[in-house]
């Protein structure tokens, strides 16, 4: 009786040690997680020269190209 036990119970911890299920869903997770934390810390810096104020600095300089070029 306490070898059948112990061969149930070394068949148990075999199965879940090679268990698998969940695992993808955990490494898709924490992709998401760094995606989230590096998105988060680029748009989120403020200055001239954070991503956000290159960006409004590049929109305005065409804005200016355009309406220049349309004025004359």
């Amino acid at each position: 009786m306490l070898t059948k036990m112990y061969i149930n119970v070394t068949e148990f911890l075999e199965d879940y040690k090679n268990d698998e299920r969940g695992v993808t869903a955990i490494e898709y997770g924490l992709i998401g997680v760094a995606m989230a934390t590096l998105l988060g810390v680029v748009f989120a810096s403020s200055g001239d020269d954070s991503l956000i104020g290159n960006l409004t600095a590049a929109f305005a300089k065409i804005t200016s190209t355009i309406s220049s070029v349309k004025g004359s």
